[in-house]
């Protein structure tokens, strides 16, 4: 291969490109990045070039974190779950009502289909009579619910003290309202089966 002087530069494309795949032969057989080229790398525009594209980019994974804060709260996962529902006598809580047939879980469903009943088209004696027992009926569902809500309170009470010492206070209340949602509609998800008591 003939010698070339130091100041003599290659004179065509080909020449060029047999220079630069030498240089990269020789050592680790890749060119080392000058500082520069690192920190242009490493550069990110503030704005983006296409904005469009970010603004995807962004909708996307934001609605992937929802997805996977919404499936965390439905499993019960204290990461996800409000202040309201965290802690271990919360879940104990919620694993009790869930695991008990409640009289309130059935009070919407029923208050709305006797509410129902009072439009359909009867005899103007008959409507009224109807109105009046069917106010009656929801008062009496209303009153029974209350009553389970007690005893189930004061059971639920029992055994978190037996389990923990004492009982948080509020813990009646939360497992209360908690009874008397239908069960499909309860969040946290019911983690616990029919008859499923905590132990």
């Amino acid at each position: 291969m003939p010698n070339r002087s130091k100041n003599q530069q290659p004179t065509d494309a080909s020449d060029a490109a047999q220079a630069e795949a030498d240089a990269i032969r020789i050592g680790k057989g890749r060119a080392t990045p000058s500082r520069r080229e690192r920190e242009a790398a490493r550069r990110r525009p503030l704005v983006p070039a296409d904005r469009k594209v970010a603004r995807e980019a962004d909708r996307e994974r934001m609605r992937v974190e929802r997805q996977r804060q919404q499936a965390g709260l439905a499993a019960g996962d204290d990461r996800y779950l409000p202040a309201r529902d965290k802690g271990v006598q919360r879940r104990y809580a919620r694993d009790y009502v869930d695991a008990r047939w409640s009289v309130g879980e059935f009070l919407v469903p029923v208050v709305v289909i006797l509410l129902l009943s009072t439009f359909l088209p009867f005899p103007s004696p008959m409507k009224e009579s109807i109105s009046s027992y069917v106010l009656f009926v929801v008062w009496g569902f209303f009153i029974i619910t209350v009553i389970d809500c007690f005893v189930m309170g004061s059971l639920l009470t029992r055994r978190l003290r037996e389990k923990y010492g004492e009982a948080e206070r509020g813990l009646r209340w939360y497992a209360s309202m908690r009874t008397i949602q239908m069960r499909f509609m309860r969040m946290p998800k019911p983690q616990a089966k029919r008859g499923q008591y905590p132990a």
